[in-house]
């Protein structure tokens, strides 16, 4: 029996403003036996999603008594030498608070540039080091820091435009959503649940099919959700072996779901 009967890909981007369409903003849902297809955004103006759009999207979805596992390809917390470079508590629901404080690229008309050129909000204040790794980037082994900007592959973008959605999702929800692993390690049975993702773990497993490249990566996630929790590996992956040192720190640091 299958944990989830629905699974959700996002592929995301940091580019522009929160309502900002972009053809990067990428959606695909799989229910059941049947494989991912893409989800558009409501008919509007706007060809692709925004960033507003998918949180609000995604909102609407997660209240609904489907158990529904969700996948995002960016980071969802710092390394812990943020954490103590700034003074701050180990405690991620904090930490959300905090950075959106500094960082309210959630704002209509914000770029994340803006804040990192110190034109608006305290980026200043809540910066990072991209030496800088978290514990599941150095497992994953290619993944790069969150604070790596302006290079190939780089998640630093997406991730800070990113997280201050987490905590929109998180008010608005409450524990009606689990984000692993901040909300511990095994989810309810029953729950939705929203995790981190890295695309680049799987995605060559699946054909393209004609797929951009943004569309495949949202694809891939829906895809091998549904795969694994179908073929009972799902369980274990929620589980990697870590020692209570580590278990520790990722706690804090959080996890990419797939990562050993």
């Amino acid at each position: 029996m299958t944990a989830f009967t629905r699974y959700i890909g996002i592929d995301y981007s940091g580019a522009r403003t929160p309502t900002s369409s972009q053809k990067g903003l990428r959606v695909y849902m799989a229910a059941g036996p049947v494989a991912p297809t893409e989800v558009l955004p409501p008919p509007s103006l706007r060809r692709y999603w925004t960033r507003r759009g998918i949180a609000e999207w995604l909102a609407a979805r997660l209240i609904e008594n489907i158990p529904t596992l969700v996948g995002i390809d960016h980071g969802f917390s710092f390394p812990l030498r943020y954490f103590e470079a700034h003074h701050l508590a180990p405690d991620w629901p904090t930490f959300l608070d905090d950075f959106q404080r500094h960082w309210p690229t959630d704002d209509d008309h914000i770029y994340v540039d803006f804040i990192r050129d110190g034109l608006l909000g305290k980026g200043a204040f809540r910066a990072g080091n991209s030496r800088w790794r978290r514990l599941t980037e150095e497992r994953a082994g290619s993944a790069k820091s969150v604070f790596h900007f302006d290079v190939p592959g780089s998640v630093a973008k997406s991730t800070h435009a990113g997280i201050p959605w987490l905590l929109y999702i998180r008010r608005l929800l409450g524990n009606q959503v689990h984000f692993w692993p901040f909300d511990g390690w095994q989810i309810p049975a029953g729950r939705s649940a929203i995790a981190e993702v890295y695309p680049a773990l799987w995605k060559h497993n699946f054909p393209t099919n004609g797929r951009t490249a943004d569309q495949h990566d949202a694809y891939s996630v829906a895809a091998w959700f549904r795969q694994t929790d179908l073929n009972d590996e799902l369980v274990r992956l929620l589980n990697p072996t870590l020692t209570p040192s580590q278990r520790a720190v990722a706690d804090v640091e959080g996890w990419i779901l797939g990562v050993a």
